[in-house]
């Protein structure tokens, strides 16, 4: 027997047993009626009393067993929570299926009943054996038939980075874990804590305290033997799998590492940008390779890593592995973003060749536009941002020159500017299929647009002047960035709003796991900034929009990457000091003067 099942079973008992006191307090009520109306049968207990106290105590047993019926059909009817996954059939990875079978047999455990994909790095067995998953249409075939081994969910980074050698020694102490599973006294304490779980979310939901309080505190009381019968089969799978591949388990376990890191960075650096426009990367588990293998080259400990690749890749065992990452990056976006569960005319996918243009530029001319958009809501009646000796450089595209009225004021302002100016009386900014709000195109750098103060249109320049100028008050720059933060609430509550009226289409109104928290102003503020240079560069000096799989959007100058761009912007929205960041802009050939195309 392995180490780990004896501890497993007993904490199963004792689980158990709080189920049994749980019943036996429900029934302790009607066990006392019982009592009294026989002993009144008998005339034991004769005198009017008696006939009071036993009528009482039949309608408190009557009530606590309604009570208690209804309590254990919610516990035993509420569906657990099942993980979003994506189903993958036997027909989809048939190699896939032989390789866990196999294992099961080697280890002499049950095999799972079917295998699953998850947009995470982790892998593990999950029961769907649940009669309400099977009303509810969540789970089907197999792995719902009742007593079913339980499903085997793998990461899907792990298929595309790992070799078949390494896959498998990860996934044997996993699919070990079927052979304890299987066990009855395990299996009905793990129902039981599941309908507990349940049971609290569903009270939760429906504000029926009366349910919600009781399922508490039964998981409060069998929280602690929960937890150590699941140390107890873990130690048994373990302990199981120590014949299969074990020295190979320790070499992939740094890959399990390494993938993680990876992973982490490709979704936040890369995947979460295009989210936010309304576009989703159609392969993030290739993407990962390119990641990691970047990661591999940078990092002098991961060099040897890089020999791995000529070997076997675990995602062979798919027979169509790009429909099978498709799916998979889907359901990230709807886990890490809260995007729509299905691809449609604002939800689009993007391929990685087409991200620099379609995700990268449009990123930047968003947040330029949202920055000019600000500095105009901060002007005041000259065109100008309120507040005393203010530079002339800050003036914004809403005003025509020698007008004393600014366009957002009333007074008609041409076409290419008109939505700044509608920016600039706080209205909402349009939204495009992107979702990212910015004024119009401004048709033709060399046109003749209005000026205001010798800057035509949304310039390089502005911006310099203005954050040049107000270091020394620290006014107008604080303003500027509570204004993005603002900008950027309304938003993403505008985002959710949506995402909400189209939860029943399929979208989550929040990410089910957030990626980053809120971010300050101040950052808000350099990375808008680093926007409007790196528009100005392209517009103006032949610099390109680019991709690093780990840092995610960059700056391409002469097709190499412009890394010594942020700390000059740190200098000039922290200190007020734009010299660092005008030597650059001039050794680069970037006319701070001109206009500059916001979408």
């Amino acid at each position: 027997m392995e180490a780990g099942v004896p501890s497993a079973r007993s904490r199963a008992l004792a689980v158990l047993r709080v189920r049994s006191r749980a019943l036996a307090v429900a029934l302790l009520p009607a066990a006392a009626a019982v009592v009294l109306v026989a002993a009144r049968a008998t005339g034991r207990l004769a005198g009017e009393p008696w006939a009071a106290v036993t009528l009482v105590v039949c309608a408190v047993a009557a009530l606590v067993l309604l009570l208690g019926g209804i309590f254990a059909a919610v516990v035993l009817r509420a569906g657990p929570a099942v993980t979003p996954t994506v189903p993958l059939s036997e027909a989809a990875a048939p190699d896939l299926y032989r390789l866990v079978r196999d294992l099961a047999d080697r280890m002499d455990v049950p095999p799972p009943s079917a295998i699953a994909l998850t947009p995470d790095c982790d892998s593990w067995l999950e029961d769907r054996t649940h009669a309400a998953h099977r009303r509810g249409g969540i789970a089907g075939g197999p792995q719902s038939a009742p007593g079913a081994a339980p499903v085997l969910v793998i990461g899907s980074p792990f298929l595309w980075w790992m070799r078949v050698a390494e896959l498998r020694a990860v996934l044997a102490p996993v699919v070990a874990g079927t052979g304890p599973s299987a066990h009855p006294d395990i299996a009905d304490a793990r129902g039981f804590v599941r309908g507990l779980d349940a049971a609290v979310d569903v009270g939760g939901r429906r504000g029926l305290g009366w349910i919600a309080a009781p399922a508490r505190l039964l998981l409060r009381l069998c929280r602690t033997d929960a937890a150590e019968m699941e140390r107890g089969v873990a130690a048994a799978a373990s302990d199981r799998a120590q014949g299969v591949d074990y020295g190979l388990r320790i070499v992939a376990q740094e890959q399990v590492g390494l993938a993680y890191a990876g992973w982490d960075r490709l979704l936040t650096r890369v995947a979460l940008p295009a989210w936010r426009m309304g576009r989703w990367p159609a392969h993030l588990d290739a993407g990962v390779v390119s990641a990691l293998t970047e990661l591999s080259r940078r990092d002098r400990l991961a060099e040897g890593f890089t020999s791995r690749l000529g070997e076997r890749p675990a995602c062979d065992l798919l027979e169509q592995p790009g429909v099978i990452d498709e799916a998979t990056s889907l359901l990230a976006a709807r886990l890490f973003h809260g995007g729509p569960a299905e691809a449609g005319p604002e939800w689009s996918p993007v391929e990685w060749a087409a991200y620099p243009e379609e995700v990268v530029d449009r990123k930047w001319r968003a947040e330029a536009a949202r920055l000019h958009a600000a500095l105009d809501a901060l002007a005041g009646p000259e065109g100008r941002p309120t507040g005393p000796g203010r530079p002339h450089g800050c003036a914004g595209p809403t005003a025509s020159a020698g007008s004393a009225s600014p366009a957002g004021a009333g007074s008609a302002a041409p076409a290419s500017v008109a939505p700044a100016a509608a920016g600039a009386a706080g209205s909402p900014a349009p939204s495009g299929p992107s979702g990212a709000a910015g004024p119009a195109t401004i048709e033709a750098a060399d046109a003749a647009p209005h000026a205001v103060d010798g800057f035509a249109g949304p310039t390089l320049e502005r911006v310099l002047g203005c954050l040049t100028n107000a270091s020394g008050e620290g006014a107008l720059g604080e303003a500027l960035a509570g204004r993005l933060s603002a900008d950027l609430a309304r938003e993403e509550r505008a985002a959710d709003t949506a995402a909400g009226a189209g939860k029943a289409r399929g979208a989550d109104a929040v990410p089910l796991f957030p990626l980053q928290p809120p971010r300050s102003g101040r950052d808000l503020l350099a990375d808008h900034v680093t926007a409007m240079v790196c528009c100005a560069a392209v517009d103006s000096a032949g610099a390109a929009p680019g991709m690093d799989w780990l840092d995610g959007p960059v700056l391409l100058v002469g097709g190499d990457r412009r890394s010594d761009l942020a700390p000059r912007v740190l200098c000039l929205v922290e200190d007020g000091d734009p010299e660092p960041l005008r030597e650059w802009l001039s050794a680069l050939g970037v006319r701070t003067e001109k206009p500059v195309r916001l979408v």
